[in-house]
């Protein structure tokens, strides 16, 4: 799914200072398989860039959406300002490369889901399921990253709900928490990552008081693609929090 952009998607600043370094549409060498060990991310048509500050201790990528809100974020830490490419005619950089030390995005298919998220246009229910099988952990990872990044809380439902959960969807562990996300907050929610995850935010949500209801449709269908020790793993979570769920 390609969304072009034509607004600076990525911004790098300065943790201390919160000075902008570089703020560019595309960046490359960030966003790889975790054997990929490149030495230089590279900023691609950038908008701005602070030639005066060519090294920080503490940079820190922040992803923004068109209306220029942060939507995301990676500490990075060490970078080194390389040689800048040509400016064309209507300002913009072509290529601006950091020599870099810090960790990468270890979800390729990440760079293409925050462009989409990016466009600021409201995410539909299921949107995640229309993505190849294998984007189903690079959509989990921008749910949650975005989730935190934007102070959200572990919850925005009501305090009486029931999430409904469709079987026939789940097939996968990522696939497993971007359902469950989606149930109790909406499109684009987050309810854990993991396990230990979601034994959290039910801890911080789920025994205040409200009265909530899991249904698993299908349930049969997420046990043959599944295996049995993650959702029986699952379902002692959830029941242990005394959550009731039901599986038909």
């Amino acid at each position: 799914m390609l969304v072009e952009v034509d607004f600076p998607l990525y911004a790098v600043s300065d943790e201390g200072t919160g000075n902008v370094l570089v703020a560019a549409e595309e960046v490359e060498g960030f966003f790889v398989d975790p054997e990929e060990e490149p030495t230089e991310v590279a900023f691609l048509r950038a908008h701005e860039l602070n030639k005066g500050r060519r090294r920080t201790e503490d940079a820190v990528l922040e992803i923004m959406n068109r209306r220029q809100e942060k939507i995301g974020e990676y500490f990075i830490g060490r970078v080194v300002l390389g040689d800048t490419g040509q400016e064309s005619p209507d300002g913009k950089i072509s290529r601006v490369p950091y020599q870099y030390f810090g960790n990468r995005c270890e979800y390729p298919g990440a760079e293409k889901i925050w462009q989409r998220w990016a466009t600021g246009a409201t995410l539909h229910k299921g949107e995640w399921l229309q993505w190849p099988v294998s984007y189903q952990s690079a959509w989990l990872h921008v749910v949650q990253n975005s989730w935190f990044a934007s102070n959200h809380g572990s919850a925005q439902v009501g305090v009486d709900c029931v999430a409904h959960l469709d079987g026939t969807n789940i097939s996968t562990r990522s696939g497993f928490f971007c359902a469950l996300g989606e149930a109790v907050n909406g499109p684009g929610g987050y309810f854990g990552s993991n396990l230990d995850a979601l034994a959290d935010c039910i801890a911080s949500r789920f025994t205040k008081g409200s009265t909530v209801k899991i249904v698993w449709k299908d349930f049969d269908t997420s046990r043959e693609l599944l295996s049995d020790a993650f959702l029986d793993s699952v379902m002692g979570v959830i029941r242990e929090s005394r959550v009731d769920i039901t599986v038909c």
